[in-house]
């Protein structure tokens, strides 16, 4: 199938950029045939965040969305923002990067469903339930295009049945709108040295939950945010808490991945935070809805690769255009996905034939305002590598003093590398589940509706196999039991067997991209499974 331009990816960045070529070419009266894959059984499903919508880059794209009923119904009504102790909260200052004044707490999977109706009014073709397995190139070795992956292949990897071929989507221009830590963007990446010139990226792991509370306990567009405990002060995070409406909130908590000590679960120290007493009072009476968890690129601007190669470009969190101190990222992706149109649409209109490398997008993107409010938030992440305190005190002389204009960038450095020996580490004890507030990881996932067809190849690859129990459980106790959010990995001993081996449950995969990310040999290489596996939020 040919198009002129295939956009790997139908989250908000995708999505941006596929509604601004339809944009440009319905101005221009020149045809553009744009396609929209999307791994997920439909738009949405994969879609997990927060979320606080900045409406900003929406406003530029679709100027009237409330005439034509985008989701975005809970304009925030306060902010707050509090220190937490293991019994007490202290209000502090909410920090000026955390202002929600203008913005709305809304459902980013219900946001990215109304976007892709947009985008298919007018004229784009979008595929969901098709994950771009493989990137094609032409005999220059320019990107040409993607492939999605076969269908119907059983775990031995021989064709069964139900076997489909995939389809190779050729176009003039393939956009990647991957989302955060995306398994061709790892090979483009690699293809391309597209990191030589780019601090490493480093990533948090994002867990959230749905709630319907009590209507008395409800507050829409109330936006709560903390930080201290569970958390120790050298683990860089917080909670969110935020008041959708029809008494629904979202609560989760954002942990950086460079945490150091192997013993700790991201899960569990989430099921912690909702019992402490400033929060517990919240959840009397509530139901749980919803769960997920997706890992965030929070590298910022220093760790922002090479954006543009022959035939292709990135956009959106697969480039990292999250901005952290905001904790907000939607409108930083749109606007990437709607310059790279324009970059786009003005590179086809002068091209003759071949692919070409679009070198205006990224001198685009640093004339726009996403670039310079990355410019501006780029210390705040990295000075954490200082610890909570140290973190505390020079993000609040970069915002209330230097105002994003230190004359220095300070260093980020790759996560994988963050993890102590277990022999130096002190073990945490978390408290077993209640089944009311606090949850185990197999009764979260069935809730994030997550499937995968069991008779196909395992996604979740070892790139040797004898490194879990080699290294990893010997140097750091298995850390990806812990750090996994749904229980894939486990360590069992096998009757009569001589030594443990690593259980890889890749049907509870929720496609967060945490293994990939934080193994400490960089042993686990995440690859898509067929089309239309993995979770199906709803709401979130």
């Amino acid at each position: 199938m040919e198009f002129d331009v295939v956009i790997v990816g139908g989250g908000p960045s995708g999505l941006a950029a596929a509604i601004r070529l339809r944009q440009l070419s319905a101005e221009s009266g020149r045809e553009l045939t744009v396609c929209v894959l999307e791994k997920g059984s439909e738009l949405g499903a994969h879609t997990l965040s927060g979320a606080v919508l900045e409406p900003r880059a929406l406003n530029e794209l679709i100027p009237d969305w409330k005439a034509k009923g985008a989701p975005l119904n809970a304009p925030v009504s306060g902010d707050k923002f509090m220190f937490l102790t293991e019994s007490r909260a202290f209000k502090l200052p909410t920090p000026p990067s955390m202002h929600n004044e203008g913005n709305y707490v809304v459902s980013l999977g219900n946001v990215v469903r109304w976007l892709g109706s947009e985008a298919e009014a007018m004229g784009v073709e979008i595929f969901p339930g098709f994950a771009a397995a493989e990137v094609l190139y032409d005999d220059s070795g320019a990107v040409r295009g993607v492939a999605t992956g076969d269908m119907g292949v059983g775990k031995d990897g021989e064709p069964t049945a139900n076997f489909t071929p995939g389809v190779e989507l050729l176009a003039r221009q393939t956009l990647f709108a991957e989302g955060c830590r995306g398994s061709l963007t790892k090979a483009l990446t690699e293809r391309f040295g597209l990191r030589a010139d780019a601090d490493p990226q480093t990533y948090g792991i994002g867990i959230k939950e749905l709630w319907e509370i009590d209507p008395s306990r409800h507050q829409a567009g109330m936006v709560i945010h903390s930080i201290g405990w569970p958390l120790d002060a050298e683990t860089y995070g917080g909670s969110f808490l935020y008041h959708l409406e029809n008494n629904q909130i979202s609560v989760g908590m954002v942990i950086g991945l460079d945490y150091p000590n192997p013993y700790m679960s991201p899960f569990e120290e989430f099921q912690r935070f909702k019992t402490h007493p400033a929060i517990r009072p919240i959840f009397e009476g509530a139901r749980r809805l919803a769960y997920g968890a997706r890992a965030l690129s929070e590298g910022g601007f220093q760790s922002i690769p090479r954006l543009t190669f022959p035939g292709g470009l990135l956009i959106g969190d697969t480039a990292g255009f999250l901005n952290m101190p905001k904790i907000k990222g939607s409108h930083t992706a749109m606007k990437s996905g709607m310059v790279a149109a324009e970059a786009v649409f003005e590179a086809l209109s002068a091209e003759a034939a071949g692919a070409v490398e679009v070198s205006a997008y990224p001198e685009k993107l640093k004339a726009s305002w996403l670039w310079q409010e990355l410019y501006l938030a780029r210390n705040i992440r990295p000075s954490f590598h200082w610890g909570l305190w140290g973190g505390l005190c020079y993000s609040a002389i970069d915002a209330y003093v230097l105002r994003g204009h230190a004359p220095w960038t300070l260093k980020n450095h790759a996560d994988h590398d963050s993890l102590r020996k277990a022999a130096d580490s002190q073990p945490i004890a978390y408290p077993k589940p209640d089944g009311k507030l606090t949850f185990d990881r197999l009764s979260s996932v069935f809730l994030s509706n997550t499937n995968h067809e069991e008779n196909q190849p395992v996604h979740l690859r070892l790139r040797d196999a004898a490194v879990p129990i080699g290294v990893n459980l010997p140097l750091y106790d298995a850390p990806e039991q812990r750090y996994c959010p749904a229980g894939v990995y486990e360590i069992v001993t096998d009757p009569g067997a001589d030594s443990p081996r690593l259980q890889i449950n890749a049907q509870n995969c929720v496609h967060c991209k945490t293994c990939d990310i934080k193994d400490p040999t960089q042993n686990i290489n995440w690859a898509v499974p067929e089309g239309g596996g993995g979770p199906n939020y709803p709401n979130m």
